[in-house]
């Protein structure tokens, strides 16, 4: 292979490299946290499931957690579903 041959390649490499930064990194980044998240619930924690459904963690098990949503209303999600822990502070 000569030089321009090599140099023919740099452009797609450079957006291989790009892309990996833009899309994949970012999302390994959120990925890592929202399992982190999940790992790191405690009974008591406010939720909000990635359906939006609004909920008191009752109970918590290996792969699922039990949600208060009402008075003696309770529900049982995969862990994998809780979308985030809701802070109260204004």
């Amino acid at each position: 292979m000569n030089m321009e041959s090599i140099l023919g390649f740099a452009p797609i490499i450079l957006m291989f490299v790009a892309m990996w930064f833009i899309l994949i990194r970012p999302a390994k980044k959120r990925q890592q946290e929202t399992q982190n998240m999940q790992s790191s619930l405690q009974r008591g924690d406010k939720v909000i499931t990635i359906g939006g459904l609004h909920g008191v963690i009752d109970s918590i098990e290996d792969t699922a957690v039990t949600l208060v949503i009402a008075d003696n209303v309770r529900v049982k999600f995969d862990r994998q579903a809780i979308g985030r822990v809701v802070n109260d502070q204004v």
